[in-house]
């Protein structure tokens, strides 16, 4: 057995703002690997005077804090959700003691952070150049951590994966079973959101990656495609749209159709195919749900379009694959550019390129490792 002293230091310059800060680690390698963080920081702000004459030249002052991380932490916490109270209740601490930890926090700036107001909180200007800053604290903390868990050569820890909801319900209950098998000392927490919300989580640092449909925006993400699917067309077992086995998007033109609602991005993979067919759908009904919508296929209310991975024997409702070419979803796990990718997040990408969900019947993506 024996010890290993790892020492991290980090300098972000930014404004007025020099933020240092040191994370000393000592790992423990033997039977058990053990690994402990403290974290200092400090804030330095200067702040620069001039008298009246033009000729006196300026003075510094210069005044230093000492902070720990979870008050910053807090202090995010409190800025993304706008009250205390629910910052709190993320944070899994009694608000009383949130509010002396940013009290605490404002006295060692020397500044408010927050106007309170009665049923919400709103950020100072101090509070809105100290909030970009804290956030990078808090990544590069993170990003330390699973550096350091990576030196101990064990696939443990937690994974926090976010999903949309035209893929959770379908693909996950198949996929991270086996996965959880293999890895049982793997904490995993899922999210199901739009694909929005899981972006803005990923830049706060509340997820680790995003299974998503691809393309994504944004050069602050790296998008991975790890298979794609063909769109299907759901009717209803009355209409005489799927005689051959078989439909084209052209004609389904003058078909009402039942889609997702907008913020879902499904809606927008289904009717941007459409549109390389040069027509848009006409749209009677929306909702959030694809059961309701299926629900509304059966009973003759129009058609939809669904995901191979929604396919399923359903009462009123015959599926038929779409053969047009843009008639194809891709998906891929998107994780921050900025974060580090551990291992077990390797892991997790090499278990989706080499486990078919759909047997033999999908349509393979090529996954960079």
């Amino acid at each position: 057995m024996f010890y290993v002293a790892l020492k991290l230091l980090l300098r972000v310059d930014a404004g007025l703002f020099a933020l240092r800060f040191d994370v000393g680690s000592t790992l423990r390698f033997g039977r058990f690997a053990e690994i402990g963080f403290s974290v200092k920081i400090r804030f330095e702000q200067t702040f620069r005077t001039t008298t009246a004459r033009p000729d006196t030249s300026a003075r510094n002052l210069t005044c230093t804090a000492l902070m720990e991380i979870h008050q910053i932490r807090y202090m995010c916490a409190v800025a993304e959700t706008g009250s205390f109270t629910r910052a709190a209740a993320r944070e899994h601490i009694s608000q009383p003691s949130l509010s002396q930890q940013i009290i605490k926090l404002e006295q060692e700036l020397g500044t408010k952070l927050f106007y309170r107001f009665s049923r919400s909180v709103r950020l100072t200007e101090s509070g809105q150049v100290f909030l970009p800053r804290a956030k990078q604290v808090l990544r590069a903390v993170a990003s330390a951590k699973s550096e350091i868990q990576e030196m101990t050569a064990t696939a443990c820890g937690a994974l926090k994966i976010g999903v949309i909801p035209t893929i959770a319900p379908y693909l996950l209950p198949r996929m991270l079973p086996p996965f959880s098998s293999k890895f049982p000392q793997v904490n995993i927490t899922i999210t199901e959101d739009i694909t929005s919300g899981l972006l803005q989580k990923l830049r706060e640092n509340a997820l680790d990656m995003a299974i998503v449909a691809l393309p994504v925006r944004g050069g602050e993400f790296i998008s991975e495609e790890i298979l794609r699917e063909r769109l299907y067309l759901v009717a209803s077992t009355k209409k005489p749209l799927c005689g051959n086995g078989s439909v084209h998007l052209k004609d389904l033109a003058g078909e009402p159709f039942l889609l997702l609602k907008e913020g879902h991005c499904f809606r927008d993979t289904a009717i941007a195919a459409c549109r390389q067919l040069k027509f848009t759908p006409n749209i009677v009904f929306e909702s959030g749900h694809l059961a309701s919508i299926l629900g509304m296929v059966a009973a003759g209310m129009g058609i939809s379009i669904v995901p191979q991975m929604a396919v399923e024997s359903r009462s009123g409702c015959t599926f038929v694959a779409i053969g047009d070419e843009s008639a194809v979803r891709r998906i891929g796990l998107v994780r921050l550019r900025s974060r580090f990718r551990s291992r077990l997040q390797l892991e997790l990408l090499k278990h989706f390129s080499t486990y078919s969900p759909f047997g033999s019947a999908n349509i393979r993506a090529r996954v960079r490792l």
